[in-house]
């Protein structure tokens, strides 16, 4: 089991239980108290007795416009969250047999990665989307065999009808180990890297499990001692949903507003994680940026012509990347494939 504490009380979990939060309902950190080892999963992921695979590789570094691209979207289901339904489901398999209800909230790539993992694990899934979610996101989880259920309302409200369905809340937000197999994409970049760090990575931002996941996994490298420093964190939100760059930057920001945006991946508008963002965008002297419909629309289209697809959730650290200088040595995580969001 992985080693985790909770962020209101302190206290360390010590065993499965129904719900991915603590007895005191705090949000449950990961712990990583090992030394990082060169190129070996396994290693890096020791509670993990069982490991679900569906054939993810080590996603490609690209070069455009002076600065670095991962392209994420090289993943079994076609975004990153293939890195923590990996993690996630593989460690359900200690506690959960096979035929169990799994239910998971998610405004489409989440879904489809739990549900195409859960699949491959011989979970029942039920995938919670909001109404507005594309047809092309839903008939994706409905190939791997969950059952859609879509509700009218906030993402709050979509989650809170996953968390009351029978079954284990397996949810990519909540369950810590999610978070935590994030980690592997800061492996994989300080490898591809020649065994350095950027001095920059932008990284867009909804729910955070990502950001939260990448820094783990470069402090885990610094705390290890193979490098000596973090890279500069840059967040990055649309001006329709930025509840974290609100708090970073000081301005006022309404989640009760009804926005809409391109970057229908990045809608989580009251993240349980905010706190935990803020605290560790902080620490690591990052920045946030908010970008316009217009500057997604523009980075999309120039990515494309450079021969690189991503949705338009992924093309906003592309336009934040051209709000500030000195990205000579940045990089930037291109988070889902284009054809998810034609």
């Amino acid at each position: 089991m992985l080693s985790a504490y909770c962020s209101i009380c302190g206290k360390e979990r010590h065993s499965f239980t129904s719900s991915p939060l603590c007895s005191c309902g705090g949000i449950l950190i990961p712990r990583v108290d090992f030394r990082y080892r060169d190129g070996d999963f396994r290693g890096n992921y020791p509670y993990l007795k069982h490991v679900i695979s569906l054939g993810e590789v080590v996603t490609p570094v690209v070069d455009v416009a002076g600065m670095k691209l991962k392209l994420e979207y090289f993943s079994p289901t076609f975004s990153y969250k293939d890195r923590g339904s990996k993690v996630l489901i593989s460690s359900l398999l200690e506690n959960l047999p096979k035929g169990s209800e799994i239910n998971e909230d998610s405004s489409g790539n989440a879904g489809a990665s739990i549900a195409a993992y859960g699949a491959s694990a011989g979970y029942k899934v039920n995938i919670f989307v909001p109404e507005a979610t594309m047809k092309s996101k839903m008939n994706q989880i409905i190939a791997y065999g969950a059952e859609i259920h879509t509700i009218k309302g906030t993402r709050e409200e979509v989650a809170a009808a996953a968390k009351v369905h029978q079954g284990y809340y397996a949810s990519h937000v909540l369950n810590p180990e999610f978070r935590d197999g994030m980690r592997q994409i800061s492996y994989e970049i300080f490898q591809q890297m020649g065994y350095r760090i950027p001095e920059r990575v932008f990284i867009p931002v909804s729910a955070g499990t990502l950001m939260l996941g990448v820094i783990a996994g470069f402090r885990h490298l610094m705390n290890s001692g193979e490098t000596s420093s973090m890279p500069e964190i840059v967040a990055v939100q649309t001006e329709a949903v930025c509840p974290l760059c609100s708090r970073i930057n000081g301005f006022q920001y309404d989640p009760s507003a009804v926005t809409n945006s391109v970057a229908d991946a990045l809608v989580s508008k009251n993240p349980p994680l905010l706190d935990e963002m803020i605290r560790e965008l902080k620490h690591y002297g990052g920045q946030c940026i908010v970008v316009s419909e217009d500057e997604i629309i523009s980075a999309r289209s120039d990515l494309a012509r450079s021969g690189i697809y991503v949705e338009y959730s992924s093309a906003t650290v592309f336009a934040a990347s051209r709000k500030i200088h000195g990205n000579e040595n940045a990089l930037l995580i291109m988070t889902g494939n284009g054809l998810k969001t034609p």
